[in-house]
């Protein structure tokens, strides 16, 4: 069972494999961004181990010589010949070795005892302690000393394979997938939020209850009576059954929040129009710096990943015509589990009803392409593939100097035409994105007349705040408005007037 985060410990050990379809530049990119995810998290990195690999262990993820040697790390122990360097095939020599001098040493000792002279047996798959054995060993142990609390694996493994590992190491293991989840479970402020990463957490804890339960074994069955279990029902089985009531609860809860957002949003579009922009992009790109930025708003702004994970809608300030309205949205990240894309759907409507997205993109990561790749696959599976997009390469100012940022800003330029390279630091930069998603706007706008006659007048309000009002003409029985608009409001307007002015 996952801990909770008040529990979780501070010192981590990051640990990946690279596979052979992984260049360095991405594996790299991945490693330092889990430890992004540990900062936020809270943990203190002590430790970073890798190891190229063909495939992962199906055992334990690592190899026997990399477990070893992560193992002897936290413990604070000695490294031992051809662990540090990541031979697999020289640490595993050792192993049989020593194993071989030890098995030998207690055959010559019928007593049991140990010659003085035999090297000491390493902890090695397929030789068998006693409990005796295991009891000595634990003896021998201080967890006061160890370097580190918890292992970070920068993959979703399996709960067979986080079992093995932890054993091998001797502390707890998290995945990429449980470290997001955390993450995503601290920064959840609304109900919506809360519900849906509950939802996740759930199904990711199930698989991990019944690897529990093989552990438990027959003992964990019992028989059924008043105000206890079924026939025959497992603990484990209980604990999924309670699982799966508690999701069907949640997703209940969150059916009605769907509902009661929907209302919502339709009345904010009557009273507003439907000039609207999300911000979407990589997490920790500087969405939410910029959303704050154009609205003069208290977005919460924050130097970690996932610091934004609720829809924050405010209107563009100063306000413009058409009013403009900007959702913050939660952010995107490589190997996001998928039943968090799936959970966050409703949230990520805000995207799905824009009229513009505002793509965000740090231009001062290296692993910049690998980022909008993410972005632009999530959008695509919540079906935000065809909304328009306006390109922007946001933090310019931590390429380097003006030079170097002169440079990158011409090389984006010339790769993708037409988007805005800014930094949200800069008063300028900021006005020039404000004036790239008005001008998308005024592109779309429509010119119509309308007519407004005298009993209507509560009217002028809402046409003066959402239409550009380009001239006036009145006489004995009304007034008459050319406006230029967004094509469905003036829509709206049109079919509105036409209800107070049937004639």
């Amino acid at each position: 069972m996952m801990q909770d985060v008040h529990e979780i410990p501070k010192r981590a050990v990051v640990a990946a494999v690279q596979l052979p379809s992984v260049t360095d530049v991405e594996f790299e990119a991945s490693v330092t961004e889990l430890r992004q995810l540990a900062k936020t998290l809270g943990f203190e990195v002590v430790g970073t181990f890798t190891q190229k690999r063909a495939n992962f262990d199906q055992g334990a993820y690592f190899g026997t010589g990399k477990r070893e040697e992560i193992r002897r790390f936290i413990r604070n122990e000695p490294e031992l010949p051809g662990a540090s360097g990541g031979d697999e095939a020289a640490y595993a020599a050792f192993v049989d070795a020593a194993a071989a001098a030890h098995d030998e040493a207690v055959v010559d000792d019928p007593d049991g005892g140990h010659d003085a002279g035999a090297a000491p047996a390493p902890d090695r798959p397929g030789r068998r302690k006693s409990a005796k054995d295991k009891e000595d060993l634990q003896d021998d142990i201080d967890p006061d000393t160890y370097r580190a609390d918890i292992v970070l694996v920068d993959h979703e493994i399996s709960p067979s394979q986080a079992r093995n590992l932890e054993k091998a190491v001797g502390v707890e293991v998290m995945d990429r997938t449980m470290v997001i989840l955390e993450i995503f479970h601290r920064h959840a402020r609304s109900r919506a939020a809360k519900a849906q990463v509950e939802i996740v957490r759930l199904g990711y804890m199930a698989p991990r209850l019944r690897e529990a339960a093989k552990i438990a074994g027959p003992q964990g069955r019992q028989r059924s009576g008043i105000g206890g279990r079924g026939a025959g029902e497992s603990k484990g089985e209980l604990d999924r059954r309670k699982i799966r009531d508690r999701i069907a609860e949640l997703q209940e809860e969150l059916d009605a929040l769907d509902v009661e957002r929907s209302t919502q949003r339709a009345r904010r579009q009557e009273r507003l129009g439907l000039a609207r922009v999300a911000f979407v992009g990589y997490t920790n790109a500087g969405k939410s710096t910029l959303v704050r930025a154009l609205t003069g708003s208290d977005v919460l702004v924050a130097d970690k990943l996932f610091a934004t994970l609720d829809t924050t809608v405010r209107a563009l300030h100063p306000d413009s015509v058409p009013r403009i309205l900007i959702s913050d949205t939660v952010g995107f990240i490589k190997n996001l589990p998928h039943g968090l894309v799936a959970s966050f759907k409703s949230t990520l409507d805000e995207a799905l009803e824009a009229s513009l997205l505002a793509h965000v993109v740090d231009a001062s990561d290296a692993a910049f392409e690998r980022q909008l790749a993410v972005t632009v696959d999530v959008l695509a599976e919540i079906g935000a593939r065809e909304v328009p997009r306006l390109l922007v390469f946001n933090k310019i100012d931590r390429v380097g100097d003006e030079a170097l940022q002169a440079e990158r800003e011409d090389e984006l330029h010339d790769r993708y035409p037409g988007c805005v390279v800014i930094s949200a630091r800069r008063a300028g930069d900021v006005a020039r994105l404000r004036e790239a998603v008005i001008t998308f706007f005024h592109k779309r706008l429509l010119d119509a007349e309308l007519f407004l006659p005298w009993s209507a007048q509560q009217m002028r309000g809402e046409i003066f705040a959402n239409c550009e009002v380009l001239d006036e003409r009145a006489d004995g029985v009304g007034a008459t408005l050319t406006v230029r608009g967004e094509p469905e409001l003036i829509r709206r307007l049109v079919d509105k007037l036409a209800q107070l002015n049937p004639s």
